[in-house]
């Protein structure tokens, strides 16, 4: 059914019949909550073992269909029905093959997830929607490296769904639901207030996205029927590490103090993480900050004026670091994270190093 949403009449065409597959771990919530408040039907495929943990309430309007993508009949409570489009974010080669492969026939889009990732090594600055991707490793691996599992799974769609392709590649996705804890670990960490150690130098470009921007965003090329390839990342204009510290002044509760840790080899030769094999790997990301150069000489600047011109729009970053902190200090989040926080650095590592560095001016 490859015409299927052009064989729609306009006025019925209003309300998309949007599937998602899953839809409730990060991006899902989000997704559903612009999906319906768009006026569209949302129907969710998954095993039903995870709850939400943002938008539960919406949750009663959705028609929810069992399905564990793992199992060979995963499609089987589809048969029959068809929709606009189709939404998944699986980061499982086989899953996305099977799902473009069974859908084909009764979806007329075809939204998948993936990432700036597919640029890695990002050895070039402002990457466009065209710039190079590698559809394999060198030597190969089983299951392939993030980023060429997103590139191989993007051709899967474009294959499948040829001109009825929606491919979106974001880049850091912050904000609340985020257990990744990467993001968080800035606001929680700026109002807490102190000495706060700030890695890198001041002109390093940071780049992220509020996954609220982003679904929102993701709504809104459904409600127009768009397909193509888009770099989703923020903020609208460049931004540099020290404008990101800047913004979240407002958290910063008095007698805070910061103190910069610009020496690149330093901050690589620092033992900040242990490693199984006994080695220790430096301090070299604090998301939205990854140490420019390398392979990750453009990790932070990547290309998003097609998204801009297609209407991504972004909230002050403030609102969404106190919407994080709020959502991070909630009932919300999962008891394991919890107990055992994610963030770059604990308070005790973060402390030695200031030491260390202190030490080495002295």
């Amino acid at each position: 059914m490859a015409a299927l949403a052009a064989r729609l009449p306009v006025a019925a065409r209003q309300s998309r019949r949007v599937l998602l597959l899953g839809g409730t771990g990060f991006i899902g919530p989000h997704l559903v909550h612009a999906a319906l408040a768009a006026g569209h039907q949302v129907t969710m495929l998954n095993r039903g073992r995870r709850e939400p943990n943002q938008n539960a309430e919406d949750y009663a309007r959705v028609d929810a269909i069992r399905g564990d993508r793992s199992q060979p009949d995963a499609y089987a409570g589809l048969a029959g029905k068809t929709w606009d489009v189709v939404v998944d974010t699986a980061t499982n080669l086989q899953w996305t093959r099977e799902a473009a492969t069974a859908l084909k026939g009764s979806a007329g889009r075809f939204m998948y997830v993936s990432s700036t990732g597919v640029f890695h090594p990002y050895r070039t600055v402002n990457i466009a929607e065209d710039g190079p991707v590698l559809l394999t490793d060198t030597p190969p691996q089983d299951p392939p490296s993030y980023g060429v599992l997103k590139a191989q799974s993007e051709q899967i769609v474009r294959d499948a769904f040829p001109k009825r392709d929606l491919i979106i590649r974001p880049g850091y996705i912050v904000g609340p639901g985020d257990t990744s804890d990467r993001f968080t670990y800035w606001p929680v960490r700026i109002a807490r207030g102190g000495e706060v150690l700030v890695p890198g130098r001041k002109t390093d470009p940071v780049q992220y996205i509020d996954v609220r921007d982003l679904a929102a965003w993701m709504i809104r090329l459904v409600n127009r029927d768009d397909a193509g390839t888009f770099n989703v990342v923020g903020p609208a204009a460049p931004q540099t590490m020290e404008q990101f510290i800047e913004g979240l002044r407002p958290l910063v509760p008095a007698g805070t103090r910061f103190t910069w840790i610009d020496d690149y080899a330093w901050l690589k030769a620092y033992p900040l993480r242990p490693a199984r094999d006994g080695d220790t790997t430096g301090l070299t990301y604090a998301i939205p900050w990854v140490m420019a150069e390398g392979d990750d000489l453009g990790h932070m600047r990547i290309d998003h004026r097609k998204a801009l011109k297609a209407g991504l729009t972004f909230r002050p970053l403030l609102d969404t670091a106190r919407d994080t902190i709020t959502w991070r200090s909630s009932s919300a989040v999962p008891d394991a994270l919890r107990k055992e926080p994610r963030y770059v650095m604990t308070e005790r590592q973060e402390g030695d190093m200031l030491k260390a560095w202190g030490l080495k001016g002295a």
